[in-house]
């Protein structure tokens, strides 16, 4: 017993000098920052990403819908129900991986002048699972008086000039993140885009000619 105790300094000692074990428990102590860094820096490009193509989603409906009209013998190109429903379709076949028909809230606004000169939401057609109101007015707003002014974000709104038409487009996205799952909150992309309608247009109403198709109400 005495012979051990005497040894004990020196092997408290050794104990003291051996790294053998160090580099093993560094790398464990780093790898979960390590992997939350990873993990935060594919979750944040596919953020970036998923916001970049809603605001396409946008920006190309947008356009469809102001190009969009059936040709009529004698008479001015009309919109049809039929017509913005394949704008949709369109945007379904446009957006592979996003699930926008279930996932999104997609609203399209004809925007036109009043007779006094205000703005006023003519129609107004919904598409997508998710249930979000428009931000900026609903059909029929804004049909007489100037109370309406002009319609979009601060900043960035627009009014039409009489006689046309501005095809406003709303889209809400709920993104959910990649990698923490129901840790992080989900979150809404917003997006809005508006395209003048292109050529001449009967504004008198959105048609629904036989064969007729379901409208693409947002109520």
């Amino acid at each position: 017993m005495p012979g051990v105790i005497g040894r004990l300094p020196a092997l408290l000692d050794r104990l003291r000098r051996e790294d053998s074990g160090v580099a093993l428990i560094e790398f464990a102590y780093t790898v979960p920052l390590f992997l939350l860094l990873l993990g935060s820096g594919v979750e944040l490009t596919n953020f970036a990403t998923t916001h970049m193509r809603v605001s396409q989603v946008a920006v190309s409906l947008a356009d469809n819908a102001s190009r969009a009209k059936q040709s009529v013998v004698s008479g001015i190109p009309r919109i049809r129900e039929a017509d913005v429903n394949e704008v949709f379709a369109a945007t379904v076949l446009q957006t592979t991986g996003l699930d926008i028909a279930e996932r999104a809230r997609i609203i399209l606004s004809s925007v036109e002048a009043n007779a006094q000169g205000g703005q006023w939401i003519h129609w107004q057609r919904c598409f997508g699972g998710a249930d979000y109101p428009s931000s900026f007015g609903k059909e029929g707003d804004g049909a007489n008086g100037t109370g309406l002014a002009a319609i979009g974000p601060a900043g960035r709104q627009v009014a039409a000039e009489p006689g046309s038409a501005i095809m406003f487009v709303e889209v809400v996205y709920d993104y959910r993140p990649l990698m923490f799952g129901d840790s992080l909150i989900n979150t809404q992309i917003r997006k809005t885009a508006a395209m003048y309608v292109r050529d001449n247009r009967d504004l008198s109403a959105i048609y629904n000619p036989s064969p007729a198709v379901t409208p693409s109400r947002c109520g």
